[in-house]
């Protein structure tokens, strides 16, 4: 009898810690769906008696207004669509400069902090503790307005060889135009960065049999001069110079630095590398001292150790909050809206918004961007640490 009674017991019980979480569940995810279609339903009804229509259909409207930087042609007749698309490459410009900028800031200032001279070590230190210690959109303003605009006039601008000059107007440059042998060049230096590839594989491949050392670094410089060199060579050269000239009240031709580009580049390359060089520092401080010590007593002076022996065991330390860095500075990017720098805030979010009324539409379009360029920078460098992470058998 007490085993009939026992199996008359019901099995799905809220005592049942399994039973709990999927009740839990089911409820949250009504809860969620409810309060989507509550918020969709509530959107639409405002617009519809506000009289704002909704859709994607602006993209397609001209935008009628000058922007001051864009990598791509444009004219005040282009579409919105057009817009976006500059203020998105304006984005991954900054971003792409800042994040090379300040990985190699970064570390240079973070092996400094660990320098056995006071003074590096000290100059180090308080280049961390002053910038990563100012909101990044101060230092923005101050590289803007305190530095960069004050610079001279074009006609009394600083000159750097006769070729660059730096005034309140940006920093002129000369620029490269293709030639027909341009394309021919960037085949030979395809093919010579294959060939360092096979001869780096090559020459690991032999030392691990043989023993015998490569210099692969010498190799590797004279395949990337030889290949493309004969290819100049022999169809000429794959660009002529287009030099900057005054005329006027400003520079004519050649490239174009904008002040707001330049000012958000240096605050945002000098405040997050403050935050890189801590993490290097924590990173190679993560690698046992024993390492070192092996590294010396095998005959490796400090350079070669720390480059060939203690960086490559400190990047599987360095890397996932190296990600959140550069994660952190394609968002504060967004930051040059301060400033006027056209990029996809200031552009998209903020002068499209305001003509075309798309409210809902815009913002959706702009937080799509920078999560799918958040989402790719993290898958890259997920791969990558995968790559040099420990592999136990």
């Amino acid at each position: 009898m007490q085993t009939k009674v026992g199996a008359l017991k019901p099995r799905l019980s809220l005592s049942d810690p399994r039973v709990r979480g999927w009740v839990f569940q089911i409820v949250t995810v009504v809860l969620v769906v409810w309060l989507g279609g509550y918020l969709f339903d509530n959107t639409q009804t405002n617009l519809q008696h506000r009289g704002i229509t909704s859709g994607f259909d602006f993209l397609e409207r001209s935008a009628g207004f000058g922007i001051a930087q864009h990598l791509i042609d444009y004219t005040e007749s282009d579409s919105y669509a057009r817009v976006f698309v500059i203020g998105l490459l304006n984005t991954l410009l900054v971003s792409a400069i800042g994040v090379v900028l300040a990985t190699i800031l970064g570390f240079i200032i973070g092996i400094a902090r660990l320098s056995p001279n006071w003074m590096i070590n000290k100059l180090a230190t308080v280049y961390v503790e002053v910038f990563r210690n100012i909101p990044p959109l101060l230092q923005i303003l101050f590289w803007y307005f305190a530095v960069f605009l004050t610079m001279p006039l074009p006609r009394n601008s600083h000159t750097i060889a006769d070729t660059f000059y730096m005034s309140s107007r940006g920093l002129n440059m000369p620029a490269a135009i293709g030639t027909e042998a341009f394309w021919p060049f960037v085949i030979s230096v395809v093919l010579a960065i294959a060939a360092v590839v096979l001869m780096v594989r090559w020459a690991n491949k032999r030392f691990e049999d043989t023993g015998v050392p490569f210099h692969k670094f010498w190799a590797a410089m004279a395949l990337l001069v030889v290949i493309p060199g004969i290819c100049v060579w022999l169809t000429g050269s794959p660009v002529h110079w287009e030099m900057p000239q005054l005329k006027g009240f400003n520079f004519v031709g050649g490239w174009v630095l904008i002040p707001e580009l330049l000012a958000l580049t240096l605050a945002l390359t000098v405040y997050t590398a403050a935050f890189i060089a801590e993490i290097v520092r924590s990173g190679i401080q993560s690698v046992s001292h024993g390492q070192t010590e092996a590294a010396h007593s095998l005959g490796l002076k400090s350079g070669p150790t720390l480059r060939k022996v203690i960086i490559p065991q400190a990047l599987r330390v360095i890397i996932p909050p190296l990600t959140s860095q550069y994660l952190n500075l394609v968002k504060n990017s967004s930051l040059a809206a301060g400033i006027g720098y056209p990029e996809m805030v200031s552009l998209f979010a903020g002068t499209v918004l305001n003509q075309t009324g798309q409210a809902i539409e815009v913002i959706a379009i702009t937080m799509s961007v920078y999560l799918a360029i958040s989402l790719s920078i993290s898958l890259l460098m997920n791969l990558y640490n995968t790559r040099i992470a420990l592999i136990e058998r």
